[in-house]
C-alpha cells in the first residue's frame, strides 16, 4: 500500500509563509506524478499544481500562481509547496496525491492520497 504523508501546516498571519512537505512510499518514484490539492469547508477539492516525474510543473489555481511554488526531490521521494503572501482565503486542508496517470486538476485521476495538513491564515 502506497503511503502519502503531508506535514508543515499550521496557523499563520496574513502575509506570512509556510512550506508544506509530502513524502511518499510510491515506487519507483520515477513512475509517479505528484500534486497538491486543497479543500476549504463547504467547497470542492481543487488542484493547486502537479509536478511530473521529470519535473515539469502544471499549475491549476489562478489565485495562487504568483504566490505558491512547487518543487520535487525524487531522491527523497518528497514534494514541497512553498506558500508566500498567504491570505485568509488560503485557509484549507491541503492534500498531497500521487498518480501514474498524466498530471490533472481532477482529483479522480489520483491513486493515493495523504490525510492532509491544515493551513489556517488569520487576518
Amino acid at each position: 500500500q502506497v503511503q502519502v504523508t503531508e506535514s508543515g501546516g499550521g496557523l499563520v498571519q496574513a502575509g506570512g509563509s509556510l512550506r508544506l512537505s509530502c513524502t511518499t512510499s510510491a515506487s519507483p518514484i520515477s513512475a509517479y506524478q505528484m500534486a497538491w490539492f486543497r479543500q476549504a469547508p463547504g467547497k470542492e477539492r481543487e488542484g493547486i499544481l502537479c509536478i511530473t516525474n521529470s519535473g515539469y510543473t502544471s499549475q491549476y489555481t489562478e489565485s495562487v500562481k504568483e504566490r505558491f511554488t512547487g518543487s520535487r526531490d525524487n531522491a527523497k521521494k518528497t514534494l514541497y509547496l512553498q506558500m508566500n503572501s498567504l491570505k485568509p482565503e488560503d485557509t484549507a486542508m491541503y492534500y498531497c496525491a500521487t498518480t501514474w496517470r498524466p498530471c490533472s486538476a481532477d482529483p479522480i485521476e489520483y491513486n493515493h492520497w495523504g490525510q492532509g495538513t491544515q493551513v489556517t491564515v488569520s487576518s
